[in-house]
């Protein structure tokens, strides 16, 4: 709501106590985040908004028995796509969490949908019960090592920052634009700057010089850090550090190592990209605080990161505490140390309880026919899923590293039969491809991993991070045919094959990366998937699908592959399969 003479004459009056508040809240234990102690007192809530704390009357009042509450939890950079489901859904699943206010960068479906994909986001994230707060894409493409769908500039992206709901300009991943004053990079920071807005960074393996870069052109934030010393390195020069818990990242247990009590006030909590399953199992971003806890973090500490840090990141002076003036966004929790959260409170109303969201509609927004018809590909051969390659060459090759969005670049002597390259499954050796699926260019990335562990099938994705085109990976040109061919044809969504069949799919029609399914029944495809993923050799030790989305990404260390071909990310260019040690070294 926005402030106006009359609701703030009202909030005045509720904390004078001339007047008596929409909501008492009685018998809490208030987690004072500003001071990191327990208040015993109650809480008068009016407009949505808290107005006091002490003893009020109210038109309606709430006994919690001495339960604490907590500030309603800030996820500081999510993508919502990652989730595979709606905005209103999205809501649907974190509520639950005690999640009520995110910070989403809408950079997936921008790279496949361009402005309709902002649009779209915006206009789905409409009055649902969780704050949907958008930092603009900043990189669309990614890199101009890749085709997306889309190419959006400062022009594009500066109408946005007239809407209340956009407030910065979203990671910027394209280090080299930055470090090089590209033109229209600089065009896209000065933008932002001079409408006072945040920009959040994205700095995968960047030394201390570059974190200088950085921080010189405005951008305060960082998520990419795998390392304790990485997160070190950035606090030390005045960034935000995002502390992420993902789906395929999972890096907070290491980056606590960092944390103190002289730089927490620094940290805040992120998931990135976490996908439906685990965050329906596992939680969102009250699984970064268990998780802290469980690491040796107060807990009082690990709420403040989870709240009033993130507020205080991005410039949100009405978020992220219980305290006159600030927005009534709150749990009630049983246990600090274990925060089993009773119920979830949006503006002073219940919006979630006993795990589960009340009266939560989910919203239909139909997306332009554009977002839904957006994968195309020219008829596809094996002989074009082909690696030429001599007998007994050198490869460069991905390993995978478990649980991690970087990579490994390995050069290792591979089978070849008739100049063309030959699975090996004992060693763990399969193909991997990536094919243009926006404008039917025909491009074809192939090249070869190590770790994903298929024993005999195929899997193929429509996410493939961050153009999103079909990544596929196999045991068999036939099985990997198979996998892209049907992914195209359901207009995008995630699939796997064996022996030529179909064993368990997921349609995702919304650009290829979400679907317009309820929560539930996502969850349920997605169980299927993951027994079909064993059925095919996969231990499951990590999501090979969001492993595999992560591996077109051609802004993560070391080796990448995208609709080009395979990627050195240190040297910022394409190169052969075949491994050249003159090339390698030019």
């Amino acid at each position: 709501m926005s402030l106006t003479v009359e609701t703030l004459k009202r909030r005045i009056a509720v904390a004078a106590k001339r007047a008596p508040a929409d909501l008492v809240i009685k018998n809490a234990k208030i987690v004072n985040v500003f001071t990191r102690e327990i208040i015993e007192d109650d809480l008068a809530i009016v407009d949505g908004f808290f107005a006091g704390i002490g003893q009020f009357e109210g038109s309606k009042t709430i006994d919690v028995d001495g339960n604490y509450i907590v500030p309603g939890f800030i996820d500081g950079h999510v993508h919502i796509e990652s989730a595979m489901v709606t905005p209103s859904e999205f809501a649907n699943v974190v509520l639950p969490h005690g999640v009520t206010t995110i910070i989403a960068d809408p950079h997936e479906i921008a790279n496949v949908s361009g402005t309709n994909g902002i649009e779209y986001m915006l206009n789905a994230s409409e009055g649902i019960p969780l704050d949907v707060l958008i930092k603009l894409p900043s990189c669309v493409p990614a890199t101009p090592f890749e085709n997306a769908g889309a190419t959006l500039d400062f022009s594009d992206l500066s109408p946005y920052y007239n809407h209340p709901r956009v407030i910065g300009l979203g990671e910027v991943m394209d280090y080299p634009s930055v470090m090089q004053n590209d033109e229209n990079m600089l065009y896209k920071l000065n933008d932002a700057h001079t409408k006072d807005n945040h920009i959040d960074g994205h700095a995968a393996g960047i030394n201390g010089d570059g974190i200088n870069v950085y921080m010189a052109a405005g951008i305060r934030t960082d998520h990419e850090c795998v390392t304790a010393e990485e997160a070190l390195e950035r606090l030390r020069k005045g960034m935000y550090v995002m502390l992420r818990e993902g789906s395929a990242a999972k890096d907070l247990i290491t980056l606590l190592k960092a944390v103190n009590e002289n730089n927490a006030r620094r940290c805040l909590f992120v998931t990135d990209d976490k996908h439906l399953d685990e965050l329906i199992d596992q939680g969102s971003i009250d699984y970064n605080i268990k998780l802290a806890i469980n690491e040796g973090i107060d807990p009082l500490l690990a709420i403040q990161m989870a709240t009033l840090n993130a507020a205080e990141c991005f410039g949100l002076k009405t978020k992220g505490a219980i305290a006159p003036g600030y927005e009534a966004d709150f749990l009630v929790v049983k246990d600090l140390h274990t925060i089993e959260i009773d119920q979830v409170y949006k503006s002073g109303k219940l919006v979630a309880k006993n795990g589960k969201a009340t009266n939560s509609p989910v919203l239909k927004i139909a997306p332009e026919p554009l977002i839904i018809d957006s994968v195309k590909i020219r008829p596809l051969s094996r002989e074009q899923l082909q690696i030429n390659i001599p007998h007994g060459s050198l490869a460069n090759i991905i390993e995978i590293l478990p649980n991690m969005i970087v990579t490994k670049h390995l050069v290792e002597k591979i089978d070849s039969h008739e100049g063309l390259f030959q699975y090996n499954l004992k060693k763990d050796l399969l193909k991997i491809a990536v094919l243009e699926r926006h404008k039917m260019t025909g491009n074809i990335g192939l090249g070869i991993i190590k770790g994903l562990g298929i024993k005999n099938g195929a899997i193929a994705s429509t996410v493939a991070h961050d153009s999103h085109n079909i990544v596929a990976a196999g045991s068999s040109d036939r099985d990997l045919l198979k996998a892209i061919t049907f992914t195209s044809e359901m207009r995008g969504g995630l699939s796997v094959v064996q022996n030529g069949e179909i064993l368990a799919s997921l349609q995702l029609s919304i650009a290829g990366l979400m679907s317009d399914m309820g929560s539930r029944e996502i969850y349920e495809h997605l169980k299927d998937l993951n027994q079909a993923l064993i059925k095919i050799g996969c231990s499951m030790a990590f999501n090979p699908f969001i492993t595999l989305s992560f591996l077109a990404l051609p802004v993560i260390p070391e080796l990448k592959i995208t609709d080009l071909g395979l990627f050195d990310v240190k040297t910022f260019r394409h190169i052969n399969v075949e491994y050249d040690p003159m090339s390698e070294k030019s």
